[in-house]
């Protein structure tokens, strides 16, 4: 009987550009058996049909995935005026049209009417829970659904280009918990035309982009697993945008027990997140109060 292949633990980033026709989730079993990790999770869904970045984080560097969800995140979509479907995207079956089609100008005179903190309603097909049960279970199962409306906040959503009277290119930054979906419904509705996603493409998510990603294709086609290796960024990437405190060896053998320690640095909020490092690695993410580092999240430092 052939003796099955033994998981190993393996920490850092691996940043794919997901391809549509897969799930986020099926992208994350895949890199596991890649490379053979005991443990990853992805910092993100993406739809199926969804393409472009998708960060898999292996063992340790699961434990910052909260601070790539609440980061920012950019989006590049298209927009067809003059559909509706009930998945808001191309999957869903067209629910009404209109013969309207806004010019350019209209377009970007809308735009900033879903800028700043926003409210949005998810689509019907989310994944959002309610009393525990996925909202597209729901919806596929034809029973009736309301979502509650949500705060966004939205940074930027800006006009790239027209590519024909139904369809338009525009450009999403938002931060945790947006719907692109929900962004070309909205527009749309407000519009008086109508719309949905043709198409969306996620160019960045916190501290990562685009240019940093690889491909499953590209893994599967190297023969070795240090060739795959060479792709991972390091637990600590995902944390370039927090606060970072280095520590002594002794605070540093501390934290690894799950102690608190004294520190000269803080930031100006005491909710702001920071991370200490020691040798240039993270040990711990957490909060500082009056001069006192409290770890909320102690990054296992594993022998080489």
């Amino acid at each position: 009987m052939q003796q099955k292949s033994k998981k190993r633990d393996l920490d850092g980033w691996l940043i794919i550009d997901k391809v549509a026709g897969i799930t986020s989730t099926s992208v994350v079993n895949k890199c596991k058996w890649l490379f053979k990790a005991k443990k990853a999770g992805h910092a993100g869904t993406l739809d199926p049909d969804a393409t472009g970045l998708l960060a898999v984080a292996f063992g340790e560097a699961t434990k910052t995935i909260p601070y790539i969800m609440d980061g920012i995140k950019t989006y590049k979509f298209v927009a067809t005026l003059g559909t509706a479907t009930s998945t808001d995207d191309a999957e869903g079956d067209v629910i009404n049209t209109s013969t309207l089609r806004p010019s350019d100008d209209d377009i970007r005179a809308a735009l900033p009417n879903f800028c700043g903190y926003i409210q949005q309603t998810p689509p019907k097909f989310s994944a959002v829970k309610i009393d525990g049960e996925r909202a597209y279970t729901i919806a596929r199962r034809g029973d009736d659904i309301e979502l509650a409306s949500r705060e966004l906040y939205v940074e930027r959503l800006e006009f790239v280009e027209r590519l024909s009277e139904t369809e338009v290119e525009l450009s999403l930054t938002c931060g945790k918990g947006g719907y692109v979906r929900s962004i070309a419904r909205d527009l749309g509705e407000h519009l008086g035309c109508l719309a949905h996603v043709k198409w969306l493409r996620r160019m960045d998510t916190g501290p990562f982009d685009i240019d940093q990603c690889t491909t499953i294709a590209h893994l599967e086609s190297l023969e070795t697993m240090s060739e795959r290796e060479t792709m991972l960024l390091s637990t600590e990437a995902a944390l370039e945008p927090i606060m970072r405190i280095d520590i002594s060896d002794q605070d540093a053998t501390d934290i690894q027990f799950g102690k608190s320690i004294l520190v000269t640095q803080a930031p100006d909020d005491p909710e702001t997140p920071v991370w200490v490092s020691h040798n240039g690695k993270a040990q711990a993410i957490g909060h500082v109060s009056d001069g006192t580092f409290q770890p909320k999240r102690v990054i296992l430092q594993r022998d080489a």
